[in-house]
Parts: structure tokens; C-alpha cells; sequence
């Protein structure tokens, strides 16, 4: 039977251990997703202000990257999280794509998808931290190029075989990734225009930014749908909605208007002065809004 609604959890700001202990947990307790977050580096100076911030909040308070902020590396952890689950689907969310080589971001993110036995999810933003890109030696005016540019080769490498590239960033002779074609959903992030026009164009799917009352998860649903009719898809874009909380009240709401797929951020239930207190807090929330372990009938994409 299909359930009404899917209920999926963000993480940020943990580290690895913990983050594979929340892997099981959330498994246990019926959510459907687990996305996790990413910045490489934090910045002495500067920070610069996350681009949600202008119509909806960041629910990490102050700085998204200072001194204080536990940061690791998604990918790595995503594949431990993958060894230790067998059902949960696990993503990034988001992961930025244009401070890699698309080439090395294919060959890791294959092996997390053969881990994880077609569960991962790769999302992907452009980035929007200056400061970032120029640690790394990447040219931050050139970020939104790098981005298609590297989607365009993402998916060149994983279709399995031999290819080559001229392109305006990246350029290079025949290689092979992988030998046969592999399956990792490319979910795209942003809410500005541009974003979601590019998510219609590009993507599998859709993950929204910051944290979204009703009203304007309602408006991105909106602008979602029209980007796709504007570049004439004809396959519906699946849309993850990251939402304030894990309410019954507000989960109906959503879900009338056809918004089913939901996020809410870990740390609001994964609460506790031990792992113990963490598991039994997760528990108590995942059955407040009917969560339960369910058998999937798909092995494919969620």
C-alpha cells in the first residue's frame, strides 16, 4: 500500500558517527529519506548571507559555516550510513557541485550508489559562498557554467562507456567512469527562478532551500510546475518541500494540495543527552505522525 505522504529528515551541523546512528534510527522509525548537507570549508572572514534568507529563515541560526559549525564530508559519510541500512533512501542535500571535477564527483558518488544498492539520491547546488570558491581556486562568477556543465558530464559518465569532452570548463580525452550504466537521481536545490528553471531542465527532481511555511512552498509548487511547462517537460518533476515541523495539522495541509514529499530538520526531533534519549525522542515523533516500517515494493528510484 502506498502511504499518504512520505516523511524524510535534513542534517547538518553532526558528525559522521552520530550521522550514521541517526542513518539507523530513522530507518527503524519509517522515515523515507535522509538528506545531508555540505560546505567544505569555513571562512575566517566573511560568511556572506545565505540567499534564503531574504523570504523565508535558515534554521541554523547565525553563521551557516563559522568556527562552531561541525562540518564533513557527504559523500563519505552518506556510504557508511549505506553499509549500515538496507531500506532508508540517503542524499545529499545539497552538495556543491562546481568546487569538484565532475569526473571525480562520478566515479565517488557510483560507488556510494553501488553501496547503498540504488538508494542514493545525489543533490546538487550551484553554491553561493564567494569565500568558498576562492579557498579552492574555483572561479566564483563561473560557478552557474561549472554547474550545467558538470550535470552534463555526470550523466555522459554514468551512462556506462567510453566519451570525451571539449567543453568550456572541462575538457578531456576518452575515459570511462563506469563500464555499464548506473542510476543515481540528480535532485536539484534553489528557489530563485533561475533554479527552478535549471531543475526543470536538468533534473530528476527538486529539493527546496531553507525552511518553507505553507504559503510559499504553495508558491515554489507553483513556480515548479510552470518552469516545467515553460521548457516542455512532460515527465512530472518530483519536489521534496522542506517544511517547519513534524506536525499532523500542518502534514494534512501539505498533503491536500498534493505536496507529499516532506522534509523536516533532524535536529528538531534527534534531541537527548545520549544516543539512548536520541532514539527514543526520533521514535516518539515518527509515531506522533503515524510513521511506520514499511516493505518498499521498488528497488529503483523512490
Amino acid at each position: 500500500m502506498t502511504p499518504r505522504y512520505r516523511i524524510g529528515l535534513s542534517a547538518y551541523d553532526m558528525d559522521a558517527v552520530e550521522f550514521t546512528e541517526l542513518a539507523v534510527a530513522a530507518e527503524q522509525c519509517g522515515f523515507d529519506t535522509l538528506w545531508l548537507g555540505e560546505h567544505i570549508i569555513a571562512p575566517e572572514s566573511g560568511g556572506g548571507v545565505h540567499p534564503t534568507t531574504a523570504d523565508q529563515p535558515v534554521h541554523h541560526l547565525g553563521s551557516v559555516v563559522d568556527s562552531t559549525v561541525r562540518l564533513i564530508d557527504p559523500l563519505t559519510t552518506l556510504a557508511a550510513a549505506a553499509a549500515r541500512t538496507s531500506r532508508i533512501f540517503l542524499a545529499t542535500g545539497i552538495y556543491l557541485l562546481p568546487l569538484r571535477h565532475p569526473l571525480a564527483t562520478a566515479r565517488i558518488a557510483s560507488t556510494v550508489q553501488d553501496l547503498a544498492r540504488g538508494r542514493f539520491l545525489l543533490g546538487v547546488g550551484a553554491g553561493w559562498l564567494q569565500e568558498e570558491f576562492d579557498a579552492l581556486g574555483v572561479e566564483f562568477r563561473t560557478r552557474f557554467g561549472r554547474f550545467e556543465e558538470s550535470i552534463a558530464v555526470l550523466r555522459e559518465a554514468w551512462a556506462g562507456g567510453w566519451f570525451s569532452r571539449c567543453g568550456t570548463h572541462y575538457s578531456f580525452g576518452r575515459v570511462q567512469v563506469v563500464a555499464e550504466p548506473v542510476a543515481i537521481p540528480l535532485v536539484l536545490g534553489g528557489n530563485s527562478g533561475p533554479a527552478l528553471r535549471r531543475a526543470a531542465r536538468l533534473g530528476d527532481a527538486w529539493l527546496s532551500s531553507g525552511t518553507l511555511d505553507y504559503e510559499n512552498a504553495a508558491r515554489l509548487r507553483d513556480a515548479v510546475e510552470a518552469a516545467c511547462a515553460a521548457v516542455g517537460r512532460t515527465e512530472p518533476l518530483r519536489c521534496w518541500f522542506r517544511i517547519e515541523r513534524l506536525d499532523p495539522a500542518l502534514i494534512d495541509r501539505f498533503t491536500a494540495e498534493g505536496m507529499t514529499d516532506l522534509v523536516v530538520w533532524a535536529d528538531q526531533l534527534w534531541r537527548g543527552p545520549d544516543l539512548d534519549a536520541r532514539r527514543a525522542a526520533l521514535a516518539e515523533a515518527a509515531s506522533h505522525v503515524g510513521l511506520g516500517l514499511q516493505v518498499r515494493a521498488d528497488t529503483g528510484t523512490p
